[in-house]
């Protein structure tokens, strides 16, 4: 038996696992939930977070507010994501849409140092499993060789109730990690809010450079990397 077969009987088995298919409605259920409160703000025509305009996501959200028809048009796109999602019949396409949006939306919140990196990274890692889920189906578009007939193993064979201990404790170790390396990624962080901001100047090693980093931001109004090198000038 060759390494291809093998995944593909261990795929079988995972796709005819109750437990997983649970986790996989769950993941479902979340990235929609994720998706629709934000979407339908966005197609009603208001601005969906209270972040103030010289926070570096702000200045992003601002702009996109005042994009005219294209600030609902994302909106739409994610309230459809989210919908396909709840749908099993439609679940891969909603799958299919909603990872390129929220894998835009994850690079952001890095780039500008978001609090909400954890959790859009936590999304994009759900999102992925959901298409790795539904790989039956995608594989046919995908680069990767020629591969037998589906053996409908899930459709036909019986629900297996054995726990999946491994694969839930790579879940935990998985979100675990992204908690903790976030934690840690960055020496500082515009926070939410002014007031967010120079809380965490205390625990900071130079909390006077810190507390101007957070006048630069709120006060001043600055982009983020000039409030960054002026840190890190003040810092040496």
């Amino acid at each position: 038996m060759n390494t291809h077969t093998r995944l593909e009987l261990l795929y079988d088995e995972a796709k005819a696992n109750k437990w997983l298919r649970y986790f996989t409605t769950f993941c479902r259920v979340a990235l929609a939930l994720g998706f629709l409160p934000s979407g339908i703000v966005k197609i009603i025509g208001e601005r969906f977070t209270a972040l103030p305009v010289n926070h570096p996501l702000g200045h992003y959200l601002e702009a996109l507010h005042l994009t005219g028809y294209y600030y609902p048009f994302v909106g739409v796109v994610q309230v459809t994501a989210a919908v396909l999602l709840l749908i099993p019949r439609t679940a891969l396409l909603g799958a299919l849409i909603y990872f390129p949006v929220i894998l835009n939306i994850c690079v952001l919140a890095y780039a500008v140092r978001f609090e909400g990196t954890r959790i859009t990274t936590l999304m994009v890692l759900a999102n992925f499993y959901l298409l790795c889920w539904d790989f039956d189906r995608l594989k046919y578009i995908l680069p990767l060789g020629h591969f037998k007939a589906d053996s409908h193993a899930t459709e036909k064979g019986t629900l297996t109730n054995k726990f999946p201990w491994v694969f839930f404790a790579f879940v935990f170790a998985a979100v675990t990690s992204v908690i903790v390396i976030n934690h840690f990624l960055y020496n500082i962080r515009p926070g939410n809010s002014v007031i967010e901001c120079t809380n965490g100047c205390a625990d900071n090693g130079k909390p006077e450079a810190c507390n101007d980093f957070c006048n630069c931001i709120y006060d001043q109004g600055k982009p983020l990397d000039k409030c960054l090198d002026a840190y890190e000038r003040a810092s040496q």
